[in-house]
């Protein structure tokens, strides 16, 4: 098979698209042959260097694929060759074949694009696990989304406002017409605007309940001066850096929390359990229609570097998706 290998971290020219050998499901496992990938932050890092896969896992980038089921392993039940489905990775989604624990597996939601099926089960499985299982987001507080037109951010939008969420996202200005179409009651743009006045203004003072942040260090202290009494801050990302000040004082007064996590090193056993919440409680919605992938483009896997570049100027909304022709 063919697949996106790194030879040596670097730019986007980085990437190659080169013969593999082929994977092959051991005992509890199921080949993929995958239809398409999304470009997430962590595959920039890992094309940089800066991001390795966990032990194990495969060393081509990309954590999530939609495909079809093209060969199940021992000790599978319930998944049948032929089936159309999505899937958490680990890696190894830049590929036209790839091997996934069968508790990470998803069926395509029905009225989903299987193509674009591939835009959902990262950002699915991280907004659900963070916002809802860790934050406790519940029907009427208010949501502040960070990155607002990002796969993260625009699939964070529509599930807090189908909980019941009012809904604040900071993106630039020129993201704000379809960030409103997604749900987002409010948008703050942050290169001119401040975010925790803005959060108070439209809050009356009060802040925000859950705030998710994909910045980091450099939000810290103003994501702490944005929550409300019993506020809950989840970090998912460090594009801000990775150390900062923490007024401890303030969170103290607040009686707030400030939890950070990450959904690519979590063992198998947690993924599944993460999947099993989303298929249970997210697909519901989006084969009802409160929520669907938003898909920038599309671009031939082998066209990967472009696909990097594209992401890493940011002036994307949604997944960037890279397509292949499945084999077998």
């Amino acid at each position: 098979m063919r697949a996106v290998t790194i030879p040596e971290p670097g730019g986007p020219e980085a990437l190659v698209w080169a013969e593999v050998p082929d994977p092959e499901p051991g005992p509890g496992e199921v080949l993929v042959s995958v239809r398409a990938s999304a470009v997430n932050r962590a595959d920039l890092l890992q094309r940089q260097g800066h991001y390795p896969p966990p032990p194990g896992a495969s060393a081509y980038p990309g954590l999530e694929c939609s495909g079809v089921v093209a060969e199940v392993g021992p000790e599978v039940t319930g998944w049948a060759v032929g089936q159309e489905v999505c899937a958490l990775l680990a890696g190894g989604g830049y590929a036209e074949r790839v091997v996934v624990p069968a508790g990470q597996l998803l069926p395509v939601p029905a009225g989903v694009d299987p193509v674009d099926a591939a835009a959902l089960p990262e950002v699915a499985c991280t907004v659900w696990s963070n916002v809802v299982q860790v934050a406790g987001l519940a029907e009427g507080e208010t949501l502040l989304v960070h990155g607002g037109g990002s796969g993260i951010g625009t699939f964070a939008i529509q599930l807090g406002a189908a909980l019941g969420a009012t809904v604040v996202a900071t993106a630039r200005s020129a993201k704000h017409d379809r960030l409103r179409e997604l749900g987002a009651a409010h948008l703050v743009d942050y290169r001119e605007q401040d975010f925790v006045e803005e959060v108070r203004r439209v809050t009356g003072g009060r802040g925000a309940d859950v705030i998710l942040d994909i910045m980091g260090a450099a939000y810290l202290g103003r994501n702490v001066s944005a929550l409300a009494t019993g506020g809950r801050l989840v970090v998912i990302g460090m594009q801000g850096g990775r150390r900062g000040e923490l007024d401890l004082g303030a969170l103290l007064a607040k009686r707030a929390s400030v939890t950070a996590t990450a959904l690519r090193s979590r063992p198998v056993s947690e993924k599944a359990a993460i999947v099993a919440g989303v298929r249970g409680e997210v697909w519901p919605l989006v084969e009802a229609g409160r929520i669907r992938p938003v898909v920038d483009r599309r671009v031939p896997m082998a066209d990967a570097a472009q696909a990097h570049r594209l992401v890493e100027a940011s002036d994307h909304l949604g997944k960037v998706l890279l397509t292949v022709d499945p084999v077998g």
